[in-house]
């Protein structure tokens, strides 16, 4: 049972992958929602700091680099500077929190707390509000994911 929370935990760590895959599997692998939903948060949120103080400085440093690296390091910093610039456009200065907020918790592709962090970071936006608008998109993404994937499996008769 041990290694199946491990696994959980591990997996809503992953970039893109996240709490939204990390919930479904846990319910496919039989385990309580509430104590899944809870490891899936914890993980998800873990690296977010990392992101916040780091993932800008590595990706600008790749970027700088020649090689696929580069390429790569470049590709990610636009997207974080897509996904900011959108939350600001679309949010207006006074309402970039629950942009975010909204940002990290719609369960879409690219829309998690990996890249709403790095949006964050790019927005100078401060720590705190950062953590907090991540941590309620979390919040809610595990919402929306634990409520869609008990309807699924209950469709599929497989509770």
């Amino acid at each position: 049972m041990l290694k199946k929370y491990l696994t959980v935990f591990f997996i809503s760590m992953v970039p893109i992958v996240e709490l939204r895959g990390a919930i479904p599997i846990a319910h496919a692998m039989g385990l309580p929602t509430i104590t899944s939903y809870v490891l899936a948060i914890i993980g998800n949120m873990i690296p977010v700091p990392f992101i916040y103080f780091f993932a800008r400085k590595l990706l600008e440093w790749m970027s700088r680099q020649s090689s696929v690296i580069g390429k790569a390091g470049r590709w990610l910093l636009q997207k974080g500077e897509r996904g900011g610039n959108k939350i600001k456009e679309k949010a207006g200065k006074n309402g970039v929190f629950l942009a975010l907020l909204l940002f990290v918790g719609i369960p879409l592709p690219g829309t998690g707390a990996w890249t709403g962090t790095l949006a964050a970071s790019i927005l100078e936006l401060d720590f705190r509000t950062s953590v907090a608008a991540c941590m309620g998109g979390v919040l809610l993404a595990g919402l929306i994911m634990s409520s869609g994937s008990r309807i699924v499996m209950l469709i599929m008769g497989l509770f």
